[in-house]
């Protein structure tokens, strides 16, 4: 499949301009811009080049977030959030650090013993 880097470029370009005026906090699923990896990164999912991401952690400037997809695959990289209708699993081998300017809009928070367990199998995963 042929890469638009072109429409990305533009994309990025409105992202870069843009002043954000609220806070992203721990816990919290926002969905934010990405685009196009390479081999087994995640790629954006929605329209807009969006995919929901799990907030972990506030770095400085930066926020260490975990992608997340509705796809199961049966291994240990792969967390079935529990507090939730829909079918919501954290990537656990895709953590990633994003911008601020990169999140677009918020959709949910994660229960408080949901994100214990997130944290809990990303410790045991990475470390």
């Amino acid at each position: 499949m042929e890469k638009d880097f072109d429409k990305w470029n533009n994309k990025k370009k409105k992202i870069n301009s843009t002043k954000q005026k609220f806070y992203v906090k721990q816990r919290e699923i926002w969905s934010v811009n990405m685009w196009k990896n390479v081999w087994f990164e995640e790629d954006w999912k929605w329209d807009d080049f969006e995919r929901p991401v799990l907030v972990l952690k506030k770095i400085w400037i930066m926020y260490l977030c975990v992608s997340m997809t509705t796809q199961w695959k049966n291994n240990d990289f792969y967390y079935k959030l529990q507090d939730t209708e829909e079918l919501s699993f954290i990537i656990l081998s895709q953590a990633k650090l994003f911008d601020l300017k990169r999140f677009h809009y918020k959709i949910r928070t994660v229960a408080k013993n949901e994100f214990l367990e997130v944290q809990k199998r990303l410790k045991t995963l990475w470390f």
